[in-house]
Parts: C-alpha cells; sequence; structure tokens
C-alpha cells in the first residue's frame, strides 16, 4: 500500500505540473490554479513516502521535510482556493481584488512564493532522507537538494518587491520563472516514481 501510494502520488504530481506549465504558457489562470491543488494534493503523501523508506538515522530529516509539505500545502491551497471561488465568483472591490488577486502581486501573490519556499525546504530534507540505492536515485537526491535553493529566492523576492502592480514586465518574469520550476521539477516527480517502484 506505501508504495502504490508514493506511485500514484509521483504520476499525479508529474501530470500537474505539467498541466501547470501547459495552462501557463495558454494563459489559462483557472487552470494554473486549479492543477496547483493537485500539485500540493499529490506533493504530501509523495513526500510522506520517501520518509516511510527513509532509514531511521534519516528519520528526523524526513519528518522535517513531512511538515515543511504540509505547511506548503496549507498555504498553497489558501491562495489557489480563493482564486478560483472568491476572487472569480465575488464582485469584488478594487482594495480587496489588490490583497486577494493572484494577478496583482499583492499578499497573496507573497503567500503563493512564501509557500513554494516551504515546498523547496521540505525537498532540501526530503534529499537528506533518501535511500540512494541506484544512479536515477543519486539523481534524485542531487534534484532535491538544489531545489532547496529555491528558498532562498522565494522568500528574497516579496521582500525587495520585484513583483509589484504596475511593474512592467513583472508578469512575464513570474511566469519565466514559474515555467522554469516546472521544468525543473518534472524529473524529480518522474524519479520519484521510479523510487518507489524499486522499492
Amino acid at each position: 500500500m506505501n508504495k502504490k501510494i508514493g506511485m500514484y502520488a509521483s504520476i499525479i504530481n508529474v501530470c500537474a505540473v505539467i498541466a501547470f506549465a501547459f495552462c501557463m504558457l495558454i494563459g489559462n489562470d483557472f487552470g494554473s490554479y486549479l492543477v496547483c491543488m493537485f500539485i500540493a494534493f499529490s506533493f504530501v503523501p509523495m513526500i510522506c513516502t520517501f520518509t516511510f523508506y527513509s532509514s531511521f538515522e534519516k528519520k528526523v530529516a524526513g519528518n522535517t521535510a513531512m511538515v515543511f509539505a504540509g505547511m506548503y500545502a496549507v498555504f498553497i491551497l489558501f491562495v489557489y482556493f480563493a482564486q478560483v471561488t472568491t476572487v472569480r465568483l465575488d464582485n469584488l472591490n478594487e482594495q480587496a481584488l489588490q490583497i486577494l488577486s493572484y494577478p496583482k502581486f499583492g499578499l497573496f501573490f507573497s503567500y503563493d512564493l512564501l509557500s513554494y519556499g516551504l515546498m523547496a525546504i521540505s525537498t532540501f530534507f526530503t534529499g537528506l532522507a533518501v535511500e540512494v540505492k541506484t544512479k536515477p536515485d543519486k539523481w534524485l537526491k542531487w534534484l532535491l537538494l538544489i531545489h532547496g535553493v529555491f528558498a532562498i529566492v522565494c522568500f528574497i523576492l516579496p521582500i525587495i518587491g520585484l513583483f509589484r502592480t504596475g511593474m512592467e514586465g513583472a508578469e512575464w518574469i513570474g511566469t519565466a520563472v514559474l515555467v522554469f520550476w516546472c521544468v525543473y521539477f518534472t524529473p524529480v516527480s518522474i524519479l520519484s516514481f521510479l523510487h518507489f517502484k524499486n522499492q
């Protein structure tokens, strides 16, 4: 059962990541928000499966990864559920939109970056916990560890105000960064599937 959960979670995760990139490239905001929730839904059991298969000496790293994965899921679901419900369906005034609407680069956009920072911390600790048995496992470990660097970027960008309403080109930068992230994270999900399959 544990192996199957990890494998299915990895498959859902890679499909959601690819769908996320596709929706961003065609400019479908609703689709982007919706599939992002499935990245979170699949990421948590994926990380839990890594922890389950980690050795006793690596359980602290694995448990830390699970906690940060849960924190990521809460923030990301908080942001994107608001986008597909309240922001999309309610007639909000400009001030409310400034805070809640993702494209306005307001509070919820900052929460979104925070969530990706938490995800990056989770993958870093997962990289410390993963049991390397094959060459693909070694690649997976390094991809997870390097992904942890995204945490620094995700914390710094909102603080320095890179994304501000009316900032010309900011939307393009955000899309480019997220598409790059999708390209980076796709092999992580695929290698995770192979890792669980070989358990």
